[in-house]
């Protein structure tokens, strides 16, 4: 609908699942940065990068490297959920590459107090999707649905890759 050209692919742990079925845990993040890697470069240059969760994270740790024009994660894991002293933030102090963050007012991997409070670079933007959880899925008794915020959500990125 606003006119964003989308490439996905599966990291190697997700391809193995589809494959045979079986339940696993990610690969560590150094597989998961060379799959990314990888993936930048089949795509060239002048591609915004990003993904959900885990995957915005590993994008967050190889943007600057591999050029990429721009960083849109959707509900980033700040911390684990009920354990915000283990921050996963440092590499977001120094990151170059311009970024939009999604993220859920109850996202228990980061609220907006706590998010408020972390020494993030000066280009990461954080857009709040009102009482959004980790999937961005707002309670009933918000007043609010998942489309909305979905909606929100790709206006936001929308408007932040057109700013590039």
């Amino acid at each position: 609908e606003h006119g964003v050209r989308v490439a996905r692919f599966e990291f190697p742990y997700m391809a193995k699942r589809r494959v045979d079925g079986k339940r696993r845990g990610p690969d560590r993040a150094p597989v998961l940065q060379d799959c990314w890697r990888v993936v930048a470069g089949e795509l060239g240059p002048g591609w915004a990068i990003g993904g959900k969760s885990m995957g915005g994270r590993i994008a967050s740790m190889v943007a600057d490297e591999v050029e990429a024009t721009g960083l849109v994660c959707l509900g980033y894991p700040f911390h684990p959920p009920g354990k915000p002293e283990t921050l996963r933030v440092e590499h977001l102090r120094h990151l170059a590459t311009p970024a939009l963050i999604l993220q859920g007012t109850r996202d228990p991997f980061g609220t907006p107090d706590e998010v408020s409070g972390y020494p993030l670079a000066p280009g990461i933007a954080v857009h709040w999707l009102e009482d959004g959880d980790h999937s961005l899925k707002p309670r009933k008794r918000s007043g609010r649905t998942l489309e909305q915020n979905l909606r929100e959500a790709a206006d936001a990125i929308a408007g932040f890759l057109d700013g590039l």
